[in-house]
């Protein structure tokens, strides 16, 4: 039986049904404080409430029972520690509809019990937590000694209505944060949108440009091109926003290909491209392009209007590289290039090379 100190709650003085509602209500309704802080508080006047020393919050996943907060000096229930839920009185409570209560577990047939031979409690009294559907953990309180009398149904009630703002306070947590993260997905779907349609419309304006000037039919046909360029990326676009992460099916890719492809939705007259990679690639067709159209458009940015790009094959065979003869990037900056908004240009966005790391983990070479 693990052993308390003398931080033990009297029955006899503890406060009465009305005045323990009062003040869970005061506590519960203080928008002010943190839920830790007012979780603390619950436990403690629990604890008051009920005679008993110990009040604990767990946490239930994967077959273990985990202490999150807690109330009271026994030494196998305080924050941070963790059991197996076979040896958790708590495993019975997740199966009960209401609070469960034990008033003297010696007589009441948990003598053998691996929960009674860990803690040693022998009053318990515990409700579980829902959150979203789903078994969060349990709201609990529990004594090294029997009660005299059975929990209350005013007792239990007291638990159980803990246990539900617990459910709720959590419940809110969620959401919040899901909120929080898609506002942030939103705000980079925007920003990738933004930066990745601008070099088609760039080369629409430049060849519309020419064909007003020429005449030539040739001219439309680039037009047409990098629209249909635009259609695919919006469309790429916004299935990895509804999708998170996922790609869509890999198949076999000619690199030299597909870089010629690239450059030609790439405003860079004056810069020249130089291709030594006659290899063939595994990845999304979509992803891998948006991956060079923008590793490319990155050089010519910031490598000079006359620019010489070279892509080739690594000496060891083991992947491909992208350089330029430009000025390149500082070695203090170089930490922070794959950071969402940092651009070493005045005009840059800074998503650029964000865009290659997210479409780097679907290139494979074959």
């Amino acid at each position: 039986m693990a052993p308390f100190g003398t931080d033990r709650p009297q029955k006899e003085e503890t406060v009465s049904d009305d005045e323990a509602l009062r003040r869970m209500y005061r506590v519960t309704s203080d928008y002010d404080r943190p839920f830790k802080q007012k979780v603390q508080e619950l436990l403690d006047l629990g604890r008051e409430y009920l005679g008993v020393q110990a009040g604990f919050l767990t946490e239930i996943s994967d077959g273990t029972q985990l202490i999150v907060e807690a109330s009271g000096d026994h030494e196998l229930l305080q924050p941070g520690n963790s059991c197996p839920l076979s040896k958790a009185y708590c495993r019975k409570t997740i199966d009960q509809e209401d609070a469960l209560t034990v008033q003297h577990a010696a007589l009441e047939g948990w003598e053998d019990d691996a929960a009674y031979e860990e803690f040693g409690l022998e009053s318990y009294i515990g409700a579980k937590v829902i959150v979203e559907g789903e078994v969060y953990g349990t709201f609990c309180f529990a004594g090294d000694e029997p009660r005299e009398e059975p929990f209350t149904e005013q007792e239990e009630t007291f638990v159980e209505l803990m246990a539900e703002w617990v459910s709720y306070e959590l419940f809110q947590k969620r959401a919040t944060e899901r909120i929080e993260q898609q506002r942030d997905q939103l705000e980079e779907f925007a920003s990738v949108v933004s930066h990745d349609l601008r070099n088609p419309l760039g080369v629409v304006q430049g060849y519309l440009n020419l064909a007003e000037q020429t005449g030539n039919p040739e001219h439309f046909d680039r037009c047409r091109n990098a629209l249909e360029r635009m259609g695919v990326l919006i469309d790429d676009l916004l299935m990895l926003a509804r999708e998170g992460q996922s790609i869509g099916e890999t198949e076999s890719i000619e690199l030299a290909k597909l870089v010629r492809d690239c450059w030609e939705f790439v405003t860079a007259e004056e810069a020249t491209l130089k291709i030594d990679a006659d290899i063939v690639l595994k990845g999304d067709q979509s992803r891998v392009q948006q991956l060079f159209e923008n590793l490319l458009r990155n050089a010519v940015e910031h490598g000079g209007r006359d620019v010489t790009i070279r892509i080739g094959v690594l000496e060891s065979g083991s992947g491909i590289y992208v350089e330029d003869d430009g000025p390149g990037i500082p070695e203090e900056q170089r930490d922070q290039i794959f950071t969402d908004g940092y651009s070493t240009g005045e005009k840059g966005s800074g998503f650029g090379l964000t865009i290659v790391r997210a479409c780097h983990r679907t290139l494979h070479t074959l």
